[in-house]
């Protein structure tokens, strides 16, 4: 493996209800983050190749993490998002190269399918910075129930050289949600949209 890691921290989020009404069953997400060193802080490079295939390798050990945590199938993952904080020795463009070229292709696999784009944020952090990971559908941005966002926080991260990679995955979309839209058991799941 390419990442060096320091720490892997994976937590699962589970609503059982929701201002008063019960939430049957609870929704649940589960959010893996590693905490990588930064193999580029405190020096430009032109060529992030090394990162870019650091994101590969993420994605695939992050999104095995949360499904296993959630305890499904691949097949019954809804949605995923994907995040990256940088400290303050690198820059934002290192976030981009872990997240953006390749860390989707086995994050889909880890999932099943994944025809939708992964949503993603990125920003630059000290220790125990926060982020917000988006939460799309995987097979269908259109199923507006699966519009949703887990924060993320490792406590003693990033560090200046460190980067904290994050993946989140679902098996439900928000809890009782109701602002109408497509519905999971409606997407066809073909198009990436619907």
């Amino acid at each position: 493996m390419q990442a060096k890691i320091r720490r892997i921290v994976v937590q699962i989020d589970e609503v059982w209800a929701e201002n008063g009404q019960a939430v049957s069953p609870p929704t649940r997400r589960a959010l893996a983050m590693a905490v990588i060193e930064n193999p580029f802080a405190g020096r430009y490079v032109e060529n992030l190749d090394v990162l870019i295939a650091v994101g590969e390798e993420l994605g695939a050990l992050l999104g095995q993490r949360c499904v296993q945590a959630l305890g499904i199938t691949p097949a019954q993952a809804q949605s995923y998002g994907k995040a990256a904080i940088v400290g303050e020795a690198g820059e934002i463009e290192h976030a981009a190269a872990i997240l953006h070229p390749k860390l989707g292709a086995p994050l889909r696999v880890a999932v099943e399918k994944g025809a939708a784009l992964v949503p993603s944020s990125k920003k630059m952090g000290g220790m125990g910075a926060t982020i917000d990971v988006p939460l799309g559908h995987k097979d269908a941005a259109y199923v507006r129930s699966h519009f949703d966002a887990i924060e993320a926080r490792v406590t003693d991260a990033p560090r200046a050289n460190e980067i904290v990679v994050c993946v989140a995955v679902t098996d439900s979309g928000r809890p009782r949600p109701r602002v109408g839209g497509l519905q999971h058991h409606e997407m066809i799941g073909k198009d990436g949209l619907r």
